[in-house]
């Protein structure tokens, strides 16, 4: 199976190479075909791994296990439709003059992305692994910045100082680790999370902790964790919107990923317990902040970003409180807040093609106004506030019956309080869009512009289909395989050595 590992590092760029050339015809056929692919490498490679196989390629250099493969699934899916409802996206502004160019641009940048993100999960040390994720800030912040407005430049220039300085403090948890090991892995060696592992024993517990801690900062600016979350609302609502689905739903997940193997190395060294409180501080801290912040955002977009931060702190409780049912819901979290904020993203984006507009106060009647968009916005709305039958629902609910199992009463019910806030500020506003009445009497730019809205483009529809399809069957039910794959990914997690 080591070829599907070469095959998902070169498909990506197969297809950057080709939107390079005349025509974005060619440009959006390989980018489809790519996110395809790349969607159905990921699911190959899980199946693979689902029940303790690592599979190894380029002498080691690159290495998936069944905690890799959940956050590979995750990319893949995103990546795929992203591509889909980026057709629909892009081809709304066709006419525009310097279209050609623009388009060429984006498409060869999102291959770029979609390559970077895959390449996280690969990663077989951690120096590969910080390298992938510095990859990811650098081509990101280009598609923040791609717009050219002076607040998406504003925006794009905030993201690479704060994240950058983040990458500063977790490359310095690589390095503390790194010396930490040499008691005994030798005085060089390649930073590889088995060999690691395999002797967590002998390595320092004070250094370990330090180097978590730090990987917790420098790993969980491009988290989003409170306090270092200031860089989210901003990028997030300035990128294009299929852009700000990978980042909400697939990025901020790949720097979680790093934060997981420090997490290992942790509990192999007997500082699990330790670990899994600083975890549980950031993720109360995130928690209370998004939840605080959802109920007063006026820009639909920032609210989402207000809501991504609010599900990353939900991940790292999952994984603080430690009981192997939470875990494995953290590591589910992760799969269905890809679909559900990527359906919310999409959504985004299709309003703001109907609309022209990111305010809340400026869209409604978006129900009857755009007939597909809008109660797919607001499925999105309802699956993220953790609506029963969707695939939130199922991961949240594992993190809470897991709390209780592990005696964690104080963190579970901050989690159920601050969900329900964050629920309440969702739907509020999400409903207002879809459900509320236009005023005939409003100024231009106001409410009344619904009736000039519709839907652009049957692809901006499939690629919200492909979303709301996915959210609502892990709801519904988890496939075997993926239970699976879940339960060898959180084993790794619990028992790491």
């Amino acid at each position: 199976m080591s070829w599907s590992l070469y095959a998902l590092m070169v498909v990506p760029l197969l297809a950057v190479a080709l939107t390079l050339l005349d025509g974005w015809r060619l440009a959006r056929a390989a980018t489809l075909v790519a996110g395809v692919a790349s969607l159905a490498l990921a699911i190959a490679i899980a199946s693979t791994v689902r029940h303790g196989r690592v599979v190894l390629a380029a002498a080691g250099w690159l290495r998936v296990d069944s905690l890799g493969a959940v956050f590979l699934l995750a990319t893949g899916l995103l990546y795929a439709i992203a591509g889909v409802f980026s057709i629909g996206y892009l081809a709304a502004d066709e006419p525009h003059p310097d279209f050609p160019a623009f388009a060429r641009r984006y498409f060869t940048l999102l291959n770029l992305f979609g390559w970077t993100m895959l390449l996280v999960p690969l990663a077989a040390d951690f120096g590969t692994l910080w390298v992938a994720i510095e990859l990811t800030t650098i081509v990101s912040a280009l598609l923040v910045a791609i717009d050219r407005t002076d607040a998406a430049l504003e925006a794009s220039w905030k993201y690479v100082l704060i994240a950058s300085s983040g990458l500063g403090i977790a490359l310095l948890a690589i390095i503390v680790l790194y010396a930490t090991g040499t008691s005994v892995l030798g005085a060089a060696y390649v930073p590889r999370f088995e060999r690691l592992l395999a002797h967590g024993h002998g390595l320092s517990r004070d250094a370990v902790s330090l180097a978590f801690v730090l990987s917790v900062v420098g790993f969980g600016t491009k988290v989003g964790f409170v306090p270092m979350h200031t860089w989210l609302p901003d990028a997030h609502s300035e990128a294009p919107a299929p852009v700000s689905a990978l980042l909400s739903g697939s990025l901020l997940a790949a720097a979680f990923y790093a934060i997981l193997r420090f997490f290992q190395v942790a509990a192999a060294a007997g500082e699990r317990a330790f670990a899994e409180h600083v975890l549980i501080v950031f993720g109360v801290v995130s928690l209370v902040a998004a939840g605080l912040f959802v109920i007063r955002q006026a820009n639909y977009k920032r609210l989402l970003a207000y809501s991504s931060i609010e599900h990353m702190g939900i991940i790292a409780l999952g994984v603080g409180f430690g009981a192997p049912l939470a875990v494995a819901g953290a590591l589910l979290h992760v799969v269905t807040h890809a679909s559900a904020k990527g359906l919310a993203f999409f959504g985004a984006g299709s309003l703001l093609r109907g609309y022209d507009t990111k305010e809340v106060e400026e869209v409604a009647d978006a129900g009857r106004a755009m007939p597909w968009t809008g109660p797919m916005f607001l499925a999105a709305a309802l699956s993220l506030s953790g609506l029963p039958l969707s695939g939130v629902f199922r991961s949240e609910f594992q993190i809470v019956v897991g709390g209780f199992a592990n005696a964690q009463y104080v963190g579970v019910a901050l989690l159920l309080v601050f969900v329900n806030l964050a629920f309440f500020g969702i739907i509020w506003h999400a409903g207002r869009m879809v459900l509320g009445r236009c005023d005939p009497t409003a100024p231009d730019g106001g409410p009344a512009v619904a009736a000039i809205a519709r839907e652009r483009s049957a692809w901006m529809v499939a690629g919200m289909l492909g979303c709301l399809f996915v959210s609502v069957a892990l709801g519904v039910h988890l496939p075997g395989a993926l239970q699976a794959l879940l339960r060898n990914a959180e084993h790794r997690l619990v028992v790491p050595a």
